[in-house]
């Protein structure tokens, strides 16, 4: 009898685990798997501005660009590095030799507006090139997030190792650069000059032309700080004491609080806060005692960004100095509102503290002006101004590749498929 028993238990247990592995196996039929998000459909994306035929090609004969890109949110996706680079039409491969040959470092002073960063950085993004991105210590958490997470993907591409919490104006933004410096020293890529960067730059020369604009005969080995001997008007800013009112604003100490004179017996200068430099000029800054003490002197200055550089490259000593140097080097394309009606035929979209925020009807001005970058522009405000200079922009970079053109470097289509375009062409190579 106990026989039976046992034998009816076996079977109940064997029929239990039987229906157990029956349901795993149907639930796992039946629940679909799950799957990367898909990128954004193009016909979704933002389509070019009218204005846009005076600068892209091949619209004054009927053919129309057709947007690739629809920005994805970053932060949030699931796709792997090599398909989020992929989606997001990072060019991946070095498009000629002579820039392989010359590798370029950037610094990137970001605190907002992601999407910009994300297209400034592909603007000017090459594989054999180095690239700082000092985010400033106060952007969101999201922010900083979704910066570290597409930064991660490549390997020629770093965060500060030091964070600032930058003030404008205020010796913060001054350390910032100085911070990226002290990392691209250590560097393996072999970098020849440093170009800085902010948040709302966009280039208007190719990789190409930069570098060889900066191997040029003037430039080959100097490093452009435009700017000339301090102003009687800008004084202040170096004779008085300042201090930051931590990311907010610089205020004067006191009542006026005189400061002591440079070091050195140095001639102070006045420039803007941009710059190419050569690699030797930064081992200078960041190892000269002339260096080091103009930096700490310049702590409690207003807008140190805009003497430093321009000062030390006055020295005779330092590393490809430019010393009878003036405001030369096209380093930006800028409408100041004062030289409105001198150097500008003024400002089609709005002016804030006195600079330019591009409109539309400014693309053809900043184009014919050949600058290295163009500052400033404004994503919510004028986002046309950046699809435009863009894809013009992307187009003139492919056109001077030596490599074949992978799809997914480009931006926009033709919409006429039977167009002799040469991107249409290279697409299908």
């Amino acid at each position: 009898m106990w026989q039976l028993e046992g034998a009816k238990c076996s079977f109940l247990f064997c029929l239990g685990i039987s229906i157990i592995i029956c349901s795993v196996i149907y639930l796992r039929a039946s629940i679909p798997p799950p799957t990367a998000p898909k990128p954004p459909d193009p016909s979704c994306c933002r389509p070019f501005s009218t204005e846009c035929k005076a600068v892209l090609p091949g619209t004054e004969i009927g053919f129309e660009w057709v947007r690739r890109d629809c920005q994805m949110d970053i932060l949030n996706s699931h796709l792997q590095c090599s398909n989020l680079t992929k989606e997001l039409h990072f060019i991946t491969r070095p498009l000629s030799r002579e820039e392989e040959d010359y590798p370029l470092a950037f610094i990137m002073t970001v605190h907002k507006e992601l999407e910009v960063f994300v297209r400034l950085l592909r603007a000017i993004y090459m594989p054999q090139n180095v690239y700082c991105i000092h985010v400033d210590a106060k952007a969101p958490w999201e922010y900083q997030e979704a910066i570290r997470k597409l930064v991660s993907c490549f390997q020629n591409t770093f965060l500060s190792s030091r964070s600032e919490t930058v003030t404008y104006a205020g010796f913060s933004r001054l350390q910032a650069d100085v911070n990226c410096m002290r990392d691209l020293a250590k560097s393996k890529i072999g970098w020849r000059k440093v170009v800085n960067l902010c948040g709302q730059d966009f280039p208007v020369k190719s990789n190409l032309e930069l570098v060889q604009y900066m191997q040029s005969k003037k430039w080959r080995d100097r490093n452009m700080t435009p700017g000339v001997k301090q102003p009687v008007s800008m004084r202040h800013r170096t004779e008085l004491q300042h201090m930051e009112i931590t990311g907010s604003h610089v205020v004067l100490k006191g009542m006026g609080m005189k400061k002591g004179p440079p070091p050195h017996n140095l001639q102070v200068y006045f420039g803007t806060a941009y710059y190419a430099l050569t690699r030797a000029f930064v081992d200078f800054v960041l190892k000269s005692p002339i260096a080091q003490d103009l930096l700490e002197w310049s702590k409690d200055t207003f807008s140190p960004d805009e003497h430093y550089w321009v000062t030390l490259n006055h020295i005779k000593e330092a590393p490809g100095s430019h010393i009878n140097g003036d405001w030369e080097g096209d380093i930006r394309a800028i409408k100041w509102k004062d030289q409105e009606g001198k150097t500008h035929n003024g400002c089609k979209g709005h002016y804030v503290r006195d600079i330019c925020i591009y409109g539309i009807e400014d693309l053809p001005w900043i184009i014919e002006t050949n600058s290295m970058f163009a500052n400033k522009f404004e994503r919510d405000t004028f986002p046309q101004v950046l699809d435009c200079l863009e894809q013009w922009h992307r187009n003139k970079v492919l056109s001077h590749s030596t490599v074949p053109i992978d799809p997914s470097w480009l931006l926009a289509t033709q919409s006429n498929s039977s167009s002799s375009s040469y991107f249409n062409s290279s697409a299908g190579a």
